[in-house]
């Protein structure tokens, strides 16, 4: 299915007219008694709420709209969040975007904090290459808050935040159940999973709940057999050893484990520890050159990322306050490896640099090089609140925060059969290191307060102080042997990372300042408001790892009109938004010289678009959900280098990563028939088209993503106890896009991440 722009551009504004017009002409086609949609109790503001009555552009998905929609990951929900948008080089290595507030990132070790924000429960999982990508299991809930939410949650929500709430431990009564799952993968293998958890109390006042899964994605990507020859020497080699169809595949088990406990009537505690474990084989991009998920790779790639966290919430009341105490404290570990061939065949074929990686004798050599990586993060966050009742005209809720993480670095760029005189001193065959130890911290002090003016009138205020201070210590570069400027040339001390072969990198930048928001809602009535709110958000400053000036923080501001409804006697449910937001100082990250990253600061963008999304009980058992979002993000000044260098990017270009439109629409159909209920479901996913980069160079270089539109199906059958359910994931196997790059700057091949092909599959699940 192929849509134009223009046709994009008249399809959605037909779908809000109509939507409009339903919600103009639903008061007079009132219906009483029948089917209703079901409440939906969010804590975007760190209260409970129902999402109706919360002035913030927020959508959830429920643990029963997760199952229906088969969500298992991170990819699979963003993709009902039509302002939400994502890069991913691999299971793990995810970028999260939100209302277009994006310039390219590339996720680099050493680059900007994220701009979107995710948390798990009350903590934030965030680490400083991206989140983790949490498989989806026995979830309360998602909720996604659009726009800047720096005032309660922090440094790293500055277009949004995420947050995944899971099922808690009930002294209620005993629970358990499993999911069993098989599928097949077009163009690809067959893959499996199973799912589990239990519910036990223990006594009146404490229940624990356990929860397990294992997870095998069979893989779609073949790698063919191939040779490439390097033109100094000359040197031809082969990937004979590393050819195989279907060789991207992932294995992802973990667990997680809560305790509950109600010490009285005012006072409980949760102690939580979850872990996961992710085994990737293979790349997740193909070469179009080769055709459709087809590539060369001459050395491994592979990916083990290993994480738990621990994390412990205390809730009580003292007087008529409420008071939260929520801590936590995660490890990361990624062992990796990767090919980096494209970089050593484009700088030989360009420079001759086959010349210099000989062996010890000087004879031409395997100049293939691959990266290895071993890399550590630790991160504690501790927040404290205290909130005054929410009944009351006049509410506060005000609190602490500190959080500090820390990323061990290690990537060795190797050769095979290296002469040891161009070695990095005590790392053999390593033309360059990089071992580094990444600090960032951030402290504040917040406050939120509403106060109700009338009975339809309330107004809403925040604001949040904060300091951030950032760090990157260490070594990178070549050995003394191969360069006399860089890496251990430009050593000024001995070794501060343990084993470094000495010191060329110490800097430290700090940041201080606040965010607010300003909110004024008027209610028309119980199902009817309106909400105007005016926000900011940042990201802190930080180091780049080449030494030099380091980048300066960014911030956003955000004026947005938004809108809560509810009509045809709770049948019917419209929210939306319309925004416009600046960017100033945005933080670009790009590839500069020897293929190293570079942050700078890149001047101002602006953002402005509309989302909203429907939800409908047409009849007994059909339900119509839909959501879309139109939104248009460029440069509001041009950008260049240098403020004397050409222009790489023109005033009004737009910004990459976000289609203009994105939207979706799910239909579901549930009967009974005989002693069984029944269902059936379709969903229909359209993305638009858009660049991966934001200079105009790059953008010639790399192409575009085009847009593309997917369809998902299932069927299944229920008797209250067991369930039985057959689906299809990208019915048509639309070849979809979600990221275009090159290895390094002066190469020409470019690789394709898709997204998934085609699944068809059975899962089965019992409830006890």
């Amino acid at each position: 299915m192929k849509v134009s722009g223009r046709n994009v551009s008249r399809w959605s504004m037909g779908l809000l007219a109509t939507t409009m017009l339903t919600a103009v002409a639903a008061p007079a086609a009132a219906q009483t008694g029948g089917p209703t949609l079901e409440e939906v109790v969010i804590t975007a503001q760190k209260r409970s709420e129902n999402l109706q009555d919360v002035p913030i552009s927020v959508q959830a998905l429920g643990t029963e709209r997760l199952d229906q929609l088969q969500v298992s990951d991170m990819a699979d929900y963003v993709k009902f969040l039509p302002n939400v948008t994502i890069q991913s080089g691999a299971p793990g290595f995810t970028t999260i975007y939100m209302r277009g507030v994006a310039s390219g990132e590339n996720s680099n070790h050493s680059g900007p904090l994220p701009s979107v924000a995710v948390y798990l429960d009350e903590q934030p999982v965030t680490t400083i290459t991206g989140p983790l990508d949490i498989h989806v299991y026995d979830i309360e809930r998602v909720e996604v808050l659009a726009g800047p939410q720096g005032t309660l949650y922090g440094a790293s929500s500055q277009a949004g935040t995420i947050r995944i709430i899971t099922n808690k431990p009930s002294p209620a009564g005993f629970a358990a159940g499993y999911d069993l799952e098989v599928n097949s993968v077009s163009h690809g293998g067959i893959g499996y999973g199973a799912e589990g958890f239990v519910n036990q109390p223990l006594g009146d006042q404490a229940a624990v709940r356990l929860v397990g899964w294992a997870i095998h994605d069979a893989g779609y990507i073949d790698n063919e057999a191939a040779t490439l020859t390097y033109p100094t020497g000359p040197v031809t080699i082969d990937n004979a050893d590393l050819a195989d169809d279907d060789f991207n595949e992932v294995d992802t088990y973990g667990a997680r484990a809560a305790l509950r406990i109600d010490l009285d009537e005012n006072w409980s505690i949760t102690p939580a520890i979850q872990g996961q474990r992710t085994e990737a084989d293979g790349a997740f991009f193909y070469d179009p050159g080769r055709g459709r998920l087809d590539t060369a790779r001459f050395r491994p790639d592979r990916s083990d990322d290993k994480w738990f966290q621990a994390a412990m919430t205390i809730e009580g009341t003292a007087s008529n306050l409420d008071l939260v105490y929520a801590g936590a404290y995660m490890r990361r570990w990624i062992d990796s490896e990767s090919d980096y061939s494209d970089y050593a065949y484009f700088y030989d074929t360009l420079y001759g640099y086959g010349a210099y990686w000989t062996d010890d004798a000087g004879n031409p050599n395997d100049i293939s090089q691959y990266i290895q990586g071993k890399d550590y993060f630790t991160k504690q966050s501790h927040e404290f609140r205290v909130s005054t009742p929410a009944d009351e005209r006049l509410r506060v809720t005000m609190g602490l925060f500190y959080q500090k993480q820390t990323h061990n670095i290690q990537q060795r760029y190797k050769i095979d059969n290296l002469a040891s005189g161009v070695e990095v001193t005590g790392w053999p065959d390593t033309i360059w290191l990089t071992k580094q130890l990444r600090v960032d911290r951030d402290l504040a002090a917040f406050a939120d307060l509403g106060i109700d003016v009338t009975d339809k009138l309330t107004i809403n205020g925040g604001i949040r102080f904060f300091k951030a201070r950032n760090g990157l210590e260490g070594f990178f570069g070549y050995g003394s042997g191969y360069s006399s400027r860089t890496g251990e040339a430009a050593c000024f001390g001995p070794e501060i990372v343990e084993g470094s072969p000495c010191t060329n990198l110490l800097q430290l930048t700090e940041d201080k300042g606040d965010t607010y928001r300003l909110n004024a809602t008027y209610d028309f009535d119980d199902n009817r408001m309106v909400y105007l709110t005016y926000s900011t958000g940042y990201r802190p400053g930080g180091v780049n790892r080449r030494g030099g000036d380091p980048y300066e923080p960014d911030y956003l501001k955000n004026l947005e009109f938004g809108w809560k409804t509810t009509w045809l006697d709770n049948r019917l449910r419209w929210n939306g938004a319309i925004f416009k937001e600046k960017w100033n100082d945005y933080q670009f990250s790009f590839l500069g010289q020897n293929g190293l990253t570079i942050i700078a600061n890149g001047g101002k963008a602006k953002m402005k678009g509309i989302e909203t999304d429907v939800s409908w009980v047409l009849a007994e058992g059909l339900t119509v959900n839909g959501a879309a979002s139109l939104i248009d993000a460029e440069l509001a000044q041009d950008y260049r280098a240098d403020p004397a260098g050409p222009i790489l990017a023109p005033k009004g270009q737009s910004l990459p990563v976000t289609p203009k439109f994105k939207g979706n629409l799910n239909v579901r159909y549930e009967w009974a028939m005989g002693g069984y209920d029944a269902h059936v479901q379709g969903s229909v996913v359209y993305s638009g088209s858009a660049y991966s980069e934001l200079r105009s160079a790059d953008r010639a270089l790399v192409g575009k993503m085009p847009e593309y539109t997917t369809f998902d199906m299932t069927a299944g059958l229920t008797n209250g106890s067991w369930r039985v359910e057959a689906f299809a994931k990208n019915l048509f196997d639309e070849n979809g896009q979600l990221d275009r790059a090159v290895a390094c700057v002066v190469c020409s091949r470019v690789w394709v991440t898709p997204i998934r092909p085609r699944i068809i599959g059975v899962r089965f699940g019992q409830s006890f």
